[in-house]
């Protein structure tokens, strides 16, 4: 983490090169919460697991202000990992490479997990800082937010502060899971997976000899974030394939072998391939229609999405190869081109805000088993279940199995709340200028603790992260030492108020 010892502020940069040097893959949290756990002991921090698997770290109150109610600062442990076509990364044990250019933190090849790494690097250096002035302190770190917010939705439920034991103490709680510097988010986006499978298994047919097996493949996709990023046009390489081989299977026999894209339903797929075979005699025309493909791509991502790929390559056949037959490849790829895909509605109170969205995020097809797995948001609850409601409607009609499966409330907005004011007086009073006022077309934990602690104030802020959740994440170094200048005021502030 040598790229990390010079930045400022320190405490900061020293905790999150800590993160970036334990993996911690959704659901593989366990090393870092056993570093975390002993470094806290040997501060006298007082730790505790609870039985969902989350963290939470406990220090009292600054002398002088005991009486004051308690502060809980709030992110999660786990990162999206997702690493460039050829990258040689095991997310299980490599650490993650950063460098530092033009103002920035990146990982070049894969994920910088900067979301949320950040955030509890910031949660943990308030608990070790001296001199700090601040009311009871709790850091919450939760477990598995990224694939499921098991932590948050394990979280046993509080009703007042410290009436349940292994509950949540504090009256407030700062959120460090958005990404925009100079925002205050005071709402997100509820979500549901929308989980696709065969109903039947399907009928497999064997390739006749005379036939060419092609491998296609989809890539140089910027991706993205799926709620985040959903609005920005990108594409989706899972559904540009599918358009793909749907339009060559109207210019030939195609046998489809097998499909895959994606590797995480909150991430824009980046990837994606497929195996087919087509008469022989066809080939000499498949690089031609091959580049007029790409060359209609490239004019409609000229600006989201400029490095956009897309190549036929011949593959060996191999003994007992088997293809879906026709009506199978038909209503697989049926559904595939006609799956909503993207923003649905956009907020009519929050300006440039996304509503409503849905992202195919993930899709095999191998020895005729599909599975495929949609990420549906909303900024209420009702139409992200209405839009999932109609993707299952439409993977029946195709003759598919699906189902919705870890839905989440969104967080309301309650732009009259305490917390929000002093945190928009010590801003200006900070930086001599007013915080806007956003939502956020992503899913934080806010909603489901707001949900299961109703006493909570919870405001959310965080640095400037751009491309979350795709190779490439970076953050800003001068927006962290901002983020840590306000969070150090917001808690001075709640310690005197």
């Amino acid at each position: 983490m040598a790229t990390l010892e010079n930045l400022q502020p320190s405490v900061v940069w020293a905790h999150f090169a800590r993160l970036c040097s334990i993996p911690r893959p959704s659901l593989h949290e366990s090393a870092l919460k056993q570093n975390l756990t002993e470094w806290a002991q040997v501060r006298g921090i007082e730790a505790r697991e609870d039985a969902a698997g989350n963290l939470i770290l406990s220090k009292p109150a600054s002398p002088g202000c005991e009486s004051r109610p308690g502060v809980i600062l709030q992110g999660h442990l786990d990162m999206v990992c997702q690493a460039n076509a050829g990258t040689q990364h095991d997310f299980e044990r490599d650490a993650i490479r950063t460098v530092v250019r033009d103002g920035w933190l990146i990982a070049e090849d894969t994920t910088l997990g900067a979301d949320n790494g950040i955030g509890v690097a910031l949660a943990l250096a308030a608990l070790e800082v001296p001199g700090l002035i601040h009311p009871p302190l709790e850091v919450l770190l939760t477990v598995n937010e990224e694939s499921g917010m098991d932590g948050a939705r394990g979280l046993l439920p509080g009703t007042l502060p410290g009436t349940l034991p292994g509950t949540l103490r504090g009256k407030t709680l700062i959120n460090l899971d958005t990404e925009e510097w100079g925002h205050f988010y005071l709402g997100c986006a509820g979500g549901v997976d929308v989980e696709v499978r065969n109903a039947v298994e399907a009928t497999l047919n064997g390739v006749p000899p005379d036939y060419a097996l092609l491998r296609l493949e989809v890539s140089g996709l910027r991706g993205g974030h799926s709620g985040i990023d959903i609005h920005l046009g990108r594409g989706n390489a899972i559904k540009l394939l599918a358009e793909a081989l749907l339009d060559l299977c109207a210019r030939n026999d195609v046998r489809l072998i097998e499909m895959s894209g994606g590797s995480a339903r909150n991430a824009i797929p980046r990837e994606a391939f497929a195996i087919c075979a087509v008469p022989a005699e066809a080939i000499s025309g498949i690089e031609e229609w091959a580049a007029l493909r790409l060359a209609a791509w490239r004019e409609h991502f000229a600006e989201a999405d400029a490095k956009l790929a897309f190549s036929v390559q011949r593959q060996l056949a191999t003994d007992g190869t088997c293809s879906l037959n026709q009506n199978e490849r038909d209503r697989v790829l049926g559904f595939l081109t006609g799956s909503t895909n993207g923003v649905t509605r956009v907020s009519e109170d929050f300006s440039g805000v996304t509503d409503t969205s849905a992202n195919l995020g993930v899709l095999a097809l191998v020895q005729g088993g599909l599975k495929a797995t949609f990420k549906v948001r909303s900024l209420h609850d009702a139409r992200a279940d209405a839009l999932a409601d109609a993707l299952i409607g439409h993977a029946q009609a195709s003759g598919l199995s699906a189902w919705k499966d870890g839905a989440y409330p969104g967080w309301t907005p309650d732009p009259a709340s305490d917390l929000l004011a002093l945190c928009q007086q010590v801003y200006a009073a900070e930086f001599g200028q007013t915080a806007s006022l956003q939502v956020i077309h992503a899913g934080l934990e806010c909603g489901l603790l707001a949900a299961s602690h109703p006493h909570l104030d919870i405001i959310s802020f965080g640095p400037d992260i751009c491309g979350a959740h795709a190779p490439g994440e970076r953050v800003e170094i001068e927006s962290v030492g901002r983020c840590w200048t306000l969070l150090k005021a917001v808690l001075k502030a709640q310690a005197l108020e």
